[in-house]
């Protein structure tokens, strides 16, 4: 199965110290999971962990990333994400996240690992009823 994953999960999977470490840890950990990174979303966390954790730590993210399907967003997906940020501007759906979810109607899976139920639950996808939201 195809899993979105957002940038809270990745920040505190890598965060030892972070109080939801263990069970961000685990689901990133999944081999029953086919985790996809948006490009956007390894800004996000790089950006943090640099800035809380030190360059030590973010280059070991960044070598981890390897591992993991890393997808820029394809030129149609900008017009679906400024859609998305003006739709959501209540919020607001930055565009990380709109990323997500465009990225996520692109590959066909409602699945998304976050910590951010807020957003992702109240995101009404094109190719689904809802997003199905993990950990």
């Amino acid at each position: 199965m195809i899993a979105i994953v957002d940038s809270g999960v990745l920040y505190a999977a890598t965060d030892r110290d972070d109080p939801v470490h263990a069970p961000c840890a685990k689901v990133v950990s999944r081999d029953d999971l086919e985790m996809v990174v948006p490009a956007l979303v390894v800004a996000e966390v790089t950006y943090f962990i640099g800035k809380r954790l030190g360059a030590k730590v973010e280059a070991q993210f960044l070598a981890s990333l390897g591992a993991h399907d890393v997808q820029a967003p394809h030129p149609d997906d900008w017009a679906r994400i400024a859609e998305l940020v003006d739709e959501y501007a209540d919020f607001p759906l930055g565009g990380t996240d709109a990323s997500i979810v465009a990225l996520a109607e692109r590959l066909g899976t409602d699945t998304v690992i976050t910590l951010d139920r807020r957003h992702f639950g109240a995101v009404r996808p094109r190719h689904c009823e809802a997003l199905q939201l993990l950990p």
